[in-house]
């Protein structure tokens, strides 16, 4: 996965396509600009008909740029950044800030595939050399025209339910899990996806970094003994529990309508129910400190989580 900044300033992670698929997808698209060369140059010369040898030459050349340059710039243009070997593998060039390619993105890539990188003996020896050293797999042609080639198909791997441990289930609907952020979710689901992959040493370290982490965001803290194991089992199933009362409450809002509005109330007792409030929350008052501070008012680091040690 490659990080990709769009024109809104919206991070986003897509999956760069490698050298293999892209491999591929060439030689399709090779066979194909060889078939469409040899039935344009048996019309042309058809047409034409040359008696001499410069005109035959100057056919020739002509055919040759127009489907060696052309098939790729007008296939990447009209599909918005595939051609018929791309779409075989399931693979799409987009711009750098993952928009679609236009008119001159893929002739640029083009031209530079046809002078630079595939004639004579390199046998796109550049082009390749050049997606092996590139953090982001790209060709000369990517790397001058802006763009990258992306992996739009990618195979779904069998996940495994996630499942709450019974003993754990009370303790978990007690769970503040305010900054229990995404990323972190994600690589518990898939160590727990994996964990029959590991060996035993791999699984007790990894699940004992992640149980750590968990624990640092996550309270209450687990009952005394729980394994880290069953400890991130209860935590991603309550999380994804509650995930999905809320979908199926906003599905019903959604499909009911907006939810019923209070009455308006009187002045007076909209300012006697404020009062109220602010004396039953103190704290909403406070004012929010978004980091922790220290000495000077420097902005203070905070510590890396420990090892996972249940508590006793």
């Amino acid at each position: 996965m490659s990080r990709f900044v769009t024109g809104e300033a919206v991070t986003i992670d897509l999956r760069v396509a490698r050298l293999g698929s892209r491999i591929i997808a060439g030689l399709i698209d090779l066979a194909l600009q060889a078939v469409v060369l040899v039935v344009t140059a048996w019309a042309a010369f058809g047409v034409v008909a040359p008696d001499d040898d410069a005109l035959a030459s100057a056919v020739y050349l002509a055919v040759v740029v127009l489907v060696v340059v052309g098939y790729p710039v007008t296939a990447e243009t009209v599909w918005r950044g595939r051609s018929i070997g791309k779409a075989a593998m399931g693979l799409r060039v987009v711009r750098d800030d993952g928009g679609p390619v236009r008119f001159r993105h893929a002739f640029v890539r083009a031209l530079l595939g046809a002078v630079v990188e595939r004639p004579g003996a390199l046998l796109a020896i550049p082009g390749m050399i050049s997606m092996l050293v590139s953090g982001q797999s790209k060709r000369l042609g990517d790397l001058l025209a802006g763009t990258v080639v992306l992996q739009e198909r990618i195979p779904h791997g069998k996940a495994v339910p996630v499942t709450m441990p019974p003993q754990l289930a009370g303790w978990a609907s007690t769970l503040d899990l305010s900054s229990f952020e995404d990323a972190l979710a994600l690589a518990v689901r898939q160590f727990l996806n994996r964990i029959q992959e590991l060996s035993p040493q791999t699984c007790e370290r990894i699940g004992n970094q992640l149980a750590a982490s968990v624990h640092a965001v996550v309270t209450p803290p687990p009952p005394p003994g729980t394994h880290p194991w069953a400890y991130l089992s209860a935590v991603l199933a309550e999380r994804t529990a509650r995930a999905q009362r809320c979908a199926e409450h906003t599905a019903r809002w959604q499909f009911a309508g907006a939810p019923p509005t209070q009455p308006a109330q009187p002045w007076g007792a909209q300012q006697q129910w404020g009062a109220q409030q602010k004396a039953a929350q103190p704290w909403a008052a406070q004012p929010w400190t978004t980091q922790p501070t220290g000495p000077g008012g420097d902005v203070a680091e905070a510590p890396a989580p420990g090892p996972f040690v249940p508590p006793s």
